[in-house]
């Protein structure tokens, strides 16, 4: 499985914006399909984005249409998750999964296996 080192997380106010990325060293991301996890603590990892790697639909948990983006640049072997609007109960550390074994990308936001990097803190004040 390929692993992922996220970057971007931080402390922003409600109503601020943030753009994570996570980037793979090893592997080219053709052909994967490609997810944003969060965590909060107590609780299991929660898709909130995902990516095809045939077609780039796109997959958002109800909780962030209209607010998150996500996107990939795989010359980069990077996925970016654009974050507007954001409010306290994003708060969580943010991962990346990805996979060749899942196609559909809504069947992609609830798998789980994946093998997590360091993951990035995101924490939004009120």
């Amino acid at each position: 499985q390929l692993q992922f080192v996220e970057s971007g997380g931080g402390l922003v106010h409600t109503g601020g914006s943030l753009r994570l990325s996570c980037y793979t060293p090893t592997y080219s991301l053709d052909g994967y399909t490609v997810g944003w996890f969060r965590q909060t603590p107590g609780k299991g990892h929660e898709g909130v984005s995902c990516m095809s790697g045939t077609d780039d639909s796109t997959y958002y948990q109800d909780s962030v249409k209209g607010r998150f983006t996500i996107s990939r640049d795989n010359a980069k072997n990077t996925v970016y998750l654009q974050m507007n609007s954001l409010k306290p109960e994003d708060t969580a550390v943010y991962y990346c999964g990805a996979t060749k074994l899942v196609t559909d990308v809504q069947q992609m936001c609830v798998a789980s296996g994946f093998s997590w990097g360091p993951g990035t803190q995101v924490t939004v004040s009120p």
